[in-house]
């Protein structure tokens, strides 16, 4: 009788395990170019800066929002994310994009933004501990 609990309980461990693992490889996504991207038609995060003088365009119909992007490798690619605009997408230094390409449009599930830092490394006056000081 005691074999068996552990026998059962060893059993739902290993299911755990499995499913555990499978759902963390599920949601890991790997880091890529448009061009990457684009061959694979798997869901990938890209890393870019928006095309800023393309503008982006929001519809609230269809909860869309709308921009181009340029990757590491200077490929560009529009962008459409289901959803709408990020915070601080205007002030983005740099962006992430999560998503697969489909019909040569890349639809992103999710914008991930990079805003310039609000602090600088310099210590203010008065602080020769390093505390940095705030740009004006």
């Amino acid at each position: 009788m005691a074999k068996r609990r552990y026998l059962i309980g060893g059993l739902v461990i290993v299911v755990s395990l499995v499913i555990g693992g499978y759902a963390f490889l599920r949601g890991s996504v790997k880091y890529a170019t448009f061009g990457e991207a684009e061959r694979s038609g798997k869901r990938v995060q890209v890393a870019g800066t928006w095309i800023r003088e393309r503008g982006s365009v929001y519809d609230p119909r269809t909860n869309t929002f709308a921009f181009s992007m340029r990757d590491g490798e200077n490929r560009e690619a529009e962008i459409v994310l289901h959803g709408p605009k990020p915070n601080n997408f205007d002030l983005a230094e740099n962006l992430v994009v999560k998503g697969r390409f489909e019909n040569g449009t890349f639809h992103a599930t999710q914008v991930l933004t990079k805003c310039p830092s609000k602090y600088t490394g310099e210590p203010s006056p008065g602080h020769p501990e390093g505390i940095p000081k705030e740009n004006p």
